[in-house]
This record gives C-alpha cells, sequence and structure tokens, in this order.
C-alpha cells in the first residue's frame, strides 16, 4: 500500500509495485524517491528560453546587408523551413525521449543548435540560412523541445499537468524579450555573420549544461495528489502511437492545434511588416518583445485555468478570442486609434497569450488522452500540425499579400479556421481503449499493469 505524504514535500509517495515490472527499469519497489520535479521544470524552462531563439528571426532578417540582396521572400524561407523541421523532428525526438530519457537527446539538440547558428553566421547567403538556421538549427531545437516537457509533467500529479506545462513551455515564449534586444545589440555592435555565431556558441553551452539537470521518474512513479473532483485526469491507459492514430480525437486535435497555432505563427512572421504597413510604426521588435511577453503569459495562465476548468473550455475560449483579436487587426489603418502604439501594443500581447496558450493546452491534452509511457512520441505526432499550421499560413500571408498588397484575405481566412476549431471542441471527448483495440491483443498489453 502507499504511503500517503503530503504532495507539496520533496518526498513522493512509494511506487507502485505493480508498474515496477518493466525489464529497461531497475526494480524500485516499495521505494521512496526524492522529488526533484521543480528542479526538472526550471531547467527544462531554461532550455526553452534558449531555444525560443527562433522567435527572434524578424529582427535577425532585418539586419541582412543589402550587399547580400536578399529579396523579402528570401529572408522568408530560413524561418519557414526551421519550424517545419522543428515540428518533424519532434517525432523521431519523441520517441529517443520516451526510450533513452531526456538528458542526452537534449545534449543532442544543445549541439545541434550550436552547429547551426555556427554554420549560418559563415554564411552570406539564403541557403547558408536555410542550412544552418532551418535546418540543423530547427532539428535542434525539436530535440531540446521534446526532452523539455515529458520529464517535468512526469514528476507531478494530473491536477499540475497544465501548470508544469505552461512554466516549462513559457521560456520558448519568453525568449523573444531579452533574444530580440540582445540580437540586435550584437548586429549593431559585431555585424550580424558575428552575432550569429555567438549566439550559437552562447547557446550551445547553456543547452548542454542545463540537459544535465533533466531527469524522468523512474517506470510506476506515482506523484502524491489531492486533486478536487472535477480536475483533468491523466489516462489509465498508455496508448501506443499506433493505437492513438486510430483514434477519431487525434485528428480533431490535430486540425485545431494547426489552426490555433498557424494563425498565431501567421502574425508572429508578419507582425514587423503589419505594424509598419498598417499603422505606419517603426517598432517592430518592441511589437516582438511584447507579444513574447504575452505568448508567454498566456502559457501559464491557460494552463491554471485548464487545470480547473477543463482543456477544451480553455480552448474554445482562446479559439474565440482570437479569432476576434485577428478581425480586430485587419481593421487597423494609418491614422485609426487601433494604429497607434499603445492598442497596438494590446492586441500583439493578447494574440501572444491565445497563440501561447495552445502549446500549453495541446501537450496536457495528449498526456490526459493517451498517458504518460509514450507521450514523447504522441506529442511529437500531434505537434507535427504546428509546423505544418505555421508553415502553410505564414507563406499564404506572404503570397496573398504580394498578390493585394494587404493581409485581410488572410486575417479573415485565419479568422474562420479560427471559428471552426473552435466548433470542434465540443466534439472532442476522452478516447475509448476498446474502440481501437486490434482483434487480436498485443502480447506486450499493458492492460496487466492497471487491473
Amino acid at each position: 500500500m502507499n504511503q500517503i505524504i503530503d504532495p507539496n514535500s520533496t518526498t513522493a509517495s512509494s511506487i507502485h509495485p505493480s508498474e515496477t515490472d518493466d525489464p529497461d527499469q531497475p526494480s524500485t519497489k516499495a521505494t521512496q524517491i526524492k522529488n526533484i520535479g521543480w528542479r526538472v521544470t526550471f531547467a527544462a524552462m531554461g532550455i526553452n528560453l534558449t531555444l525560443g531563439i527562433l522567435y527572434t528571426w524578424s529582427v535577425i532578417s532585418k539586419r541582412v546587408p543589402a550587399e547580400w540582396n536578399w529579396s523579402e521572400s528570401d529572408k522568408s524561407w530560413p524561418y519557414a523551413i526551421a519550424c517545419l523541421v522543428f515540428s518533424l523532428v519532434m517525432v523521431p525526438a519523441g520517441r529517443l525521449q520516451d526510450r533513452i530519457g531526456p538528458r542526452f537527446v537534449a545534449t543532442l539538440g544543445g549541439i545541434l543548435v550550436g552547429i547551426g547558428l555556427f554554420i549560418a553566421g559563415l554564411s552570406t547567403s539564403p541557403w547558408g540560412y536555410i542550412f544552418g538556421f532551418g535546418i540543423f538549427m530547427g532539428a535542434g531545437i525539436g530535440f531540446g523541445y521534446a526532452s523539455a516537457t515529458p520529464p517535468a509533467v512526469k514528476w507531478f500529479p494530473a491536477a499540475k499537468t497544465g501548470l508544469i506545462a505552461g512554466i516549462v513551455v513559457s521560456g520558448f515564449g519568453l525568449a523573444s524579450v531579452y533574444a530580440a534586444p540582445l540580437a540586435k545589440w550584437l548586429a549593431l555592435n559585431y555585424g550580424l555573420q558575428n552575432t550569429v555565431q555567438i549566439l550559437g556558441v552562447s547557446f550551445l553551452i547553456v543547452v548542454v549544461g542545463l540537459a544535465q539537470l533533466l531527469k524522468s521518474p523512474p517506470a510506476g512513479y506515482c506523484p502524491a495528489t489531492t486533486e478536487a473532483v472535477g480536475t483533468p485526469q491523466t489516462s489509465t491507459v498508455n496508448y501506443t502511437p499506433g493505437e492513438m492514430l486510430r483514434t477519431p480525437q487525434f485528428y480533431l486535435i490535430w486540425f485545431m492545434y494547426a489552426c490555433g497555432a498557424g494563425a498565431g505563427l501567421m502574425v508572429i512572421a508578419k507582425l514587423a511588416m503589419i505594424a509598419k504597413e498598417q499603422a505606419g510604426l517603426e517598432l517592430g521588435f518592441v511589437l516582438v518583445a511584447v507579444l513574447a511577453l504575452g505568448n508567454g503569459a498566456g502559457r501559464v495562465v491557460a494552463g491554471v485555468f485548464s487545470d480547473r476548468f477543463g482543456r477544451t473550455k480553455t480552448l474554445f475560449s482562446c479559439f474565440v478570442m482570437q479569432g476576434l483579436l485577428i478581425l480586430i487587426l485587419s481593421q487597423a489603418v494609418p491614422g485609426s486609434f487601433l494604429a497607434k502604439t499603445v492598442p497596438l501594443s494590446l492586441i500583439s500581447a493578447l494574440i501572444g497569450a491565445n497563440y501561447g496558450a495552445n502549446l500549453t493546452l495541446f501537450p496536457s491534452l495528449t498526456k490526459d488522452f493517451y498517458g504518460l509511457k509514450n507521450f514523447g512520441i504522441n506529442y511529437g505526432l500531434v505537434f507535427t500540425s504546428w509546423g505544418v499550421g505555421g508553415f502553410m499560413l505564414a507563406l499564404l500571408a506572404g503570397k496573398l499579400y504580394d498578390i493585394y498588397q494587404s493581409f485581410s484575405l488572410a486575417y479573415y481566412g485565419a479568422t474562420m479556421l479560427l471559428l471552426v476549431a473552435a466548433v470542434m471542441t465540443f466534439l472532442v471527448k476522452t478516447p475509448n481503449r476498446k474502440e481501437v483495440a486490434r482483434p487480436v491483443p498485443p502480447v506486450h498489453s499493458l492492460h496487466h499493469h492497471h487491473a
């Protein structure tokens, strides 16, 4: 029988004996484990604070010297490729994290980010940045990001999933607050090539160092809990990736995530241009920083709200609010009230908050529905929607602007997608394992673990 222990203490309750029979894990029956969840959480947040360099691309691309002869299209590709590679690498990175743990995978991510930025810093061509920033750094971010949330949430009860996931991923959103002005200062004083290389070496050291603090609890670890009735519960059944892909809920979640993330990434990618064209403001880096504050805060607030009121209700609210904010943004024209610095900053922060909420709510929903055992790869598969949504909508917004010299159609399209996603929240229910079971039960069925 498990000993009941204060969940706020540093010692967790006993391991479930029935859950420690994993051949890859040492036996920890009837032992008590020191809970290092907060150490892991803040180390993971620190890694994400570094990996969030991705969101400073609008500042970096603006410093590309005219003599490099880059077109606006050239400046779009490294960021778009990085987003796509990041999301696709999350799948193998998640599987690797599940199998060998977060420390090695995050270390690999830090090394790839450092190498990628250093390679980009040696080049003056778009292809050099596509290769270094887009492919190498995008892959490194995928490995690092995939290793951050899973070990942190595993140390805490289900009632704190949203809070912990929110704290961890808030680092990624908040990164632009320091990285945007830092990148601008370095570029002004040392030139773009040296700036990118300095960032590469620095981030390699920081990510590899913090990666050594990441550790998952042993198999069967069960954190003590004082959960209230109605709080979100983690699935007592651990779905394999194949089983998850056979549930209709996966495709509903995937589509909603693509809509929510795509709309936010579209605005993030074009924010400096939006401020300049619609408001006549040269405040790109300020708005990027303001949006980043909203992005980071929204991740934590949405996590806390979803722990209290439920994931789908919080998602519905975020989708509707984001749709309204993007419609309001579409009405900003030079000379109007909305084109002034304060209203535009407020709109940017709120769009950032609703976008950031996606990055907390969808991993939490994945854990609630499909369990912890394969959380890394399962969320990696869900996360491909982030890359596809961001890649498609950001590029679409640019193409429509080239044709019509306006972002209006992109705004209206994104709003429609958000409203469809909001309606779909009513269709998302906890999956039923029986509906996806194979005709012949798998040899390594997990049912006996939870008998």
